[in-house]
């Protein structure tokens, strides 16, 4: 008669066997995945870190930067303009804006220019560049003078006028400055601050500039 006893014998000699290899192999994949988890970790936090960067850049060049209010020139003799006056302002939730720290690329039908602040000496930037300078129209609310005395737009109320000299065709050939326009002609400002933002204007001058000592661009 079957009692079960011999199905039990067998269920008692049936014992897992850990030896030494199996410990190693196993604690060899508990390290493995140790340090897997902890690439993984520190590769995440380098790719937070590197994006949360990126972003910062991004919004920085995309609102740290000025924007033109108004733009005249003045008319010489010759019915040529030979000064440019760009009222600037900072752009909306702008941060500050050094002046000194500005570029501009200036391009026409004849060329194109790089201009830096006329107070950066030529041995600072290493070669020859255009210049412009500036004035303070409205210096904040409270007249901190931060344009005058440290050349930096900090207040949404702060105004700077910037000059740009152009030169006629005489002197062209010893000056970096950009070129004097002619009647009809359209030149285009490309002003970029130190955070890269940049802002595009396009200066059209009027079809007739006899009689008139400036224009409006």
């Amino acid at each position: 008669m079957f009692d079960g006893t011999d199905d039990r014998r067998d269920r008692d000699r049936d014992r897992g066997q850990v030896g030494i290899g199996t410990l190693i192999v196993f604690i060899a994949m508990v390290l493995v995945a140790a340090i897997a988890a902890g690439v993984l970790i520190n590769t995440a936090g380098f790719l937070q870190s590197s994006a949360e960067q990126s972003g910062e850049q991004a919004s920085e060049q995309v609102t740290n930067r000025l924007v033109e209010t108004s733009t005249t020139g003045t008319v010489t003799d010759n019915a040529t303009i030979s000064e440019i006056e760009m009222t600037l302002k900072l752009a909306p939730g702008s941060s500050d804006v050094n002046l000194n720290d500005t570029t501009i690329q200036w391009v026409t039908s004849s060329g194109s220019s790089q201009l830096v602040s006329g107070e950066l000496n030529q041995s600072e930037t290493g070669t020859t560049y255009g210049n412009f300078t500036w004035q303070a129209l409205r210096d904040g609310p409270d007249d901190d003078k931060s344009i005058s005395e440290d050349s930096t737009l900090n207040d949404p109320v702060d105004r700077a006028i910037m000059n740009i000299n152009l030169v006629n065709e005489t002197a062209s050939d010893n000056s970096s400055q950009p070129m004097e326009l002619d009647s009809g002609q359209t030149a285009e400002a490309q002003i970029v601050t130190r955070s890269g933002g940049e802002t595009t204007v396009t200066l059209v001058v009027p079809d007739s500039l006899s009689g008139k000592d400036s224009v409006q661009l």
